[in-house]
Order: C-alpha cells, then structure tokens, then sequence
C-alpha cells in the first residue's frame, strides 16, 4: 500500500524494519526568491526518513537539490532569501522540528545531534585557526570538557580518522595538511559531540582514488561501531552501490525513485536511474565504445506542476510526460514518480 504525508506527500517505510526513524523529512521545499527575478524553486516536496544506524543516499547530477536539500536540514541556507517549507523532525523527547527552531535552539542541535562533513574541507576549515582549535572548540561548547581533556580527546579523534602523528597535527593549519588529511580533520570535528546523525555532502568529490576508497571505509567503520545514522550525499552511483542501505534519486529537486540499493541496481524503474546507471564506467566495456549519456543538462526541465521535469530529457517520454505531472506509487519497498517506467525486470 502507498502511504502519504499530509498535503500528497510520499512516507517512507523502511521494508523490514519497525525501528523508529531518526530523522524524517517530509515535504521539504526550498524556494529562492529576488526582488525582479522568477521564483527558483531548488527542492520540491522531498520525504524521507533516516532510521539509528542507517545509510541512506541522496543521488543525482548537480542542480538537482542534494546539497541544498542538507543544508536546509541544518540551517544553513544563506541570507533572507529562501523561503522553506515542511517539516524536519528529529527523534527524541519530545521530537523537534528543526525547521521552527530559533538560531539560539538550533546551534545547539548542530554538533551534538547533528553533523556535517561538507565537501570542501579548505573552504570549510578556517584557514586562520589551528586545526586542534577548531576541534576543542565544539567539545568544549557541546560536550563541556575543559581545555585538557578537549585536548586528548581532539588527539583521541584524530587518531581515530587515520591522522599520523595526532598531537602534532593539533598544531597544524588547514593549508598545511592534505587533502586527505584535511577531510579527515573535518570528520573528526564533525563526530567530536558524537552525533546521532551525520550528513555527508560530497565528502570525497575532491579526492583521488586512493583517498577516496580510505575516506568511505572510514564512514562505514564510523557508522558501524557508534550506530550512527549516516546521509550520504552523492552524485557517483560507484560510492551508492559500495555504501547505501536505501537511495533516494533525486531530479529536479523531487525523490523521482526511491529502493533499497541491491533492487535498485538490479531493477531501476525510473529512466534517470537507469541512465544514471548506464553512465558508470566498467572494466568490462570496450575502451573503444563512448560511454552512454543523459543528454542535455539538468536546466533543461518542466515545470513539476503540470509536467515531469525530466520529460524533455528522457528517451521513454510520451506526449503525457509533457502535460501531466506524474504522480507518485508507493509500496514499503519503493517509490517511483514516472507515468512511462522501465518495465519490471528489464535492464538498467
């Protein structure tokens, strides 16, 4: 059976599980508006939930609504100009709306229930303060300790990320460590109030290979012995299909399809899944044949009101994809938004 929000807006139910949800998104929306300019709207009626000990990804092209979609969740939308809507209620006694929170009451969530490790550590850092700073600073605030033991606990949490020769790197500043090394420290702040729930925004886009593969390893170790609750936020199906319980593909700033990862990849239903799929590389391609695109880029869209966004993009469009707003089917196991879908089974 589908389940719906008040005002249609899809409910997640974790198959398999009756764990309470830890976070749950419902009906988000984020609107940018300008003196002059049209009204952008940047995420469109997103639900979902986050249960203890969970990883769940936010998937798609840049532009789709990922980044603002955590940010929103956080509080950390910039100025006056976007307006917000829904509800982000975080478990606990009793649960809060972190959207209805006041600056002061939020701050105070930030850190020791909620972490971010954003994706650029030199911009996210402050340049000017040593690393061991920035991280006796928040255990300080949040966690009380005095400048001794936020000293051997910012060492304790370094060690913990992999950091080399922790009492020195206290020491360092941002540019003189690498960038490895800098998403570690970043990390280590960001699980120094052991937060129920951490959000990951693009944590390896800016890291090689190698470092890349350490990064995710040390998130999934992380999650695993705290039971952390984990929001990996993702354009590269590769981190998806090592890490993720559930996916949310997002589009146009709406949850196009929502599965568990194992039935995602077997079966996509949506066709921007399916080509965002078919867009992987593989060792077993021929080097001589060009990797499948999505043609046109994200700005190439309908309005969501009266047609599916991705219409004017997907190879199974109809005459109805372009007038129709596809509505959305739900069963615990999945949710998809598409009025033309792969067929079931089919390859992605």
């Amino acid at each position: 059976m589908s389940s719906r929000a008040a005002g249609g807006a899809a409910v997640d139910t974790a198959p398999g599980t009756d764990t309470p949800p830890l976070l749950s998104v419902r009906d988000l929306s984020v609107r940018f508006v300008r003196r002059g300019e049209p009204e952008v709207v940047a995420v469109d009626g997103v639900s979902f939930d986050v249960r203890p000990g969970e990883i769940v990804g936010l998937v798609g092209e840049s532009g789709c609504g990922k980044s603002v979609t955590s940010l929103a969740i956080m509080g950390l939308l910039p100025g006056r100009t976007p307006r917000v809507s829904g509800s982000v209620l975080l478990d606990g006694e009793p649960p809060v709306d972190l959207l209805t929170l006041p600056d002061a009451q939020l701050r105070e969530h930030r850190g020791r229930d909620v972490g971010m490790v954003f994706q650029d550590p030199l911009s996210s850092l402050n340049p000017v303060v040593q690393v061991g700073v920035q991280i006796t600073e928040a255990l300080r605030r949040h966690r009380g300790m005095d400048k001794a033991e936020a000293r051997d606990e910012a060492v304790s949490l370094l060690r913990r990320v992999g950091i080399p020769d922790p009492e020195q790197r206290l020491k360092a500043y941002p540019h003189q460590m690498s960038g490895g090394m800098r998403q570690r420290a970043l990390i280590a702040i960001a699980l120094a109030c052991r937060p129920r729930l951490l959000i990951a925004d693009e944590p390896t886009t800016a890291l090689d290979v190698t470092v890349q593969a350490q990064i995710l390893e040390l998130l999934k170790e992380l999650v695993a012995e705290t039971g952390t609750a984990l929001v990996m936020i993702t354009h590269d199906l590769g981190v998806v299909a090592g890490m993720c319980d559930r996916v949310n593909v997002l589009y146009g700033g709406r949850v196009v399809e929502r599965a568990e990862r194992h039935e995602l990849f077997a079966a996509p239903r949506h066709p921007y899944t399916s080509g965002l799929i078919r867009s992987i590389p593989r060792l077993t391609s021929d080097p001589a044949e060009e990797l499948p695109a999505i043609t046109g880029s994200v700005s190439d869209n309908l309005p969501w009101a009266h047609a599916c966004a991705f219409a004017p993009r997907c190879p199974r469009a109809i005459e109805e994809c372009t007038t129709t707003s596809p509505p959305v089917e739900e069963t615990p196991e999945h949710l998809l938004r598409c009025l033309n879908p792969n067929p079931i089974g089919g390859d992605a």
